[in-house]
């Protein structure tokens, strides 16, 4: 019998299925499981829901020492079993042992939450877990428990399970939460312009919280009320939105120079996409930047997506909308919003906001579309991979930039791997005739690329702001023209 997910969880229906069926799992042995991703994704809310719906145990570590995170794991374990006080935990061996007993009877998830705060203060938990889960091992194999460790350090969490580590091949679940996408972000904050809804992702992206905690429930009421939205909810020194985006890297026990790693945001915000470009703004050897880039990348901030036609160019995209605004907006003009001067700086700031947050967030929105929502007869294929990339033209000695490549899957063979489509992406310039023809001139340069079958891609255009008459008409009459506006990316 399925487990029915909670009402009080939105969206979450793969990971809630996940997790039921890893808690339910009829076999014997006790397995592991590993939950994670950043903070405020409702991670917490599915595992604790887990919990309660299967009569499982749940505890919430702290920061504390491993002595006084061993005493609360106790209280909770004798609060859990009925027992009259505390259970006696002399140290971690015995508290694995004793969170396995839990399933001595039944399936039963036991859920660890905030696991990386344990290992600070005990840093051989992991090779403990390991040694509890040994093949053979009695207190392994007449258990049912479902352990799952959950955490929001990303770069903990993913070399949990890597390369060396005590737990690789240990684990039977392995479950990012991500934060909502574009569309179910719309849905979670009840938006139904689409315009209004791509501007509002442009602030605070797909996390559950920034709605309920952060600004409670506090939604724009319409395109008109955006603005004072922004300058009430997000500018405003009184609300936890304010200063969200500094806590996230102040959270992540690995980002350690903060002003380093603040810079290298700040670089990308800018639109410094490529290594180089990031060195050149903050002033450092782009040799030197193979550190903090690797750092952001683990911590879940930075996106490195390689360049299709490029072999070894790549370029970096912040994966938070709300860093990218911090750094774009909130810190040049910290001094004045903490003075509660939000309604001046966002009135001397809407443009910037234009340009380097919106039209980048509405690329990514028309990548996303293409990926995960296009029909596949629309692009004429299913779509793999959608990047931009950079198109040289050896003939002129110039290069194009082109926000949207959308590829087809490798084939099997050694043939050219296909282009479905190429795009054009604007958030506030109605694109016409001459738009189209540069994508034309960028699909017959890719047609003589080794590699590569762009014969029949797309030409795609995204605007939100529309399409001259001539363009539609031209549309109409060709197949190979597609045109997408703010209202085609959240249709069904």
């Amino acid at each position: 019998m399925a487990l029915t997910k909670p009402a009080g969880i939105f969206d979450r229906d793969a990971e809630w299925a996940e997790l039921a069926r890893f808690a339910s799992d009829q076999r014997e042995g006790a397995t592991l499981g590993v939950v994670s991703g950043r903070r405020r994704q409702g991670k917490t809310l599915l595992l604790y829901e887990l919990a309660r719906a299967t009569g499982g145990f749940y505890f919430g570590a702290t920061e504390a020492t491993g002595a006084e995170s061993l005493r609360r794991l106790g209280e909770v374990l004798g609060e859990y079993a009925g027992a009259p006080g505390p259970v006696r935990l002399p140290d971690w061996g015995s508290a694995v042992d004793a969170l396995l007993a839990l399933g001595d009877e039944r399936p039963i998830p036991v859920v660890i939450d905030e696991f990386p705060y344990l290992v600070r203060a005990a840093r051989d938990l992991p090779s403990i877990i390991q040694h509890a889960l040994t093949p053979g091992r009695p207190e392994r194999t007449r258990s049912h428990a479902r352990l799952l460790l959950c955490g929001s350090a990303l770069s903990f969490m993913g070399g949990l399970l890597a390369g060396s580590a005590p737990l690789r091949g240990r684990a039977g679940l392995e479950l990012p939460v991500q934060p909502l996408d574009y569309r179910a972000a719309a849905a979670f904050w009840g938006i139904d312009d689409p315009g209004l809804a791509v501007e509002v992702f442009g602030v605070v992206g797909g996390t559950p919280a920034y709605r309920r905690e952060y600004v409670q429930d506090d939604a724009p009421a319409g395109r008109d009320d955006f603005d004072d939205w922004v300058v009430r909810s997000v500018l405003n020194p009184a609300r936890p939105l304010f200063r969200e985006a500094r806590y996230l890297l102040a959270e992540d026990p690995d980002l350690r120079d903060a002003a380093l790693y603040h810079s290298v945001l700040a670089a990308v915000a800018e639109g410094n996409a490529t290594r180089g470009g990031i060195a050149g703004y903050i002033g450092r050897k782009a040799t030197d930047l193979q550190h903090p880039l690797t750092v952001l990348e683990d911590a879940g901030l930075l996106a490195r997506d390689p360049d299709p036609l490029r072999s070894g160019r790549s370029r970096y995209r912040i994966t938070e909308p709300l860093v990218t605004f911090y750094q774009a907006i909130m810190r040049p003009a910290w001094t004045a919003l903490e003075q509660r001067r939000g309604a001046d700086v966002w009135r001397r700031s809407r443009r910037r906001y234009t340009s380097a947050v919106l039209g980048p967030t509405f690329e990514e929105i028309v990548r996303q579309w293409a990926l995960r929502f296009a029909d596949p007869e629309l692009l004429g294929g299913v779509v793999a991979e959608a990047s931009a990339a950079t198109l040289t033209d050896p003939s002129s000695r110039t290069s194009h930039e082109l926000d949207l490549v959308a590829l087809g899957e490798p084939p099997l063979g050694d043939g050219a791997r296909p282009v479905l489509a190429i795009g054009e992406v604007k958030w506030g310039r109605t694109l016409g005739r001459p738009d189209l023809e540069r994508l034309a001139r960028a699909r017959d340069l890719l047609a003589g690329r080794a590699g590569v079958d762009a014969s029949d891609a797309r030409l795609l255009l995204a605007s939100a702001t529309g399409f001259t008459e001539e363009l539609v008409r031209t549309a109409d009459s060709r197949r190979d023209v597609v045109l997408v506006d703010a209202a085609r990316l959240y249709a069904d």
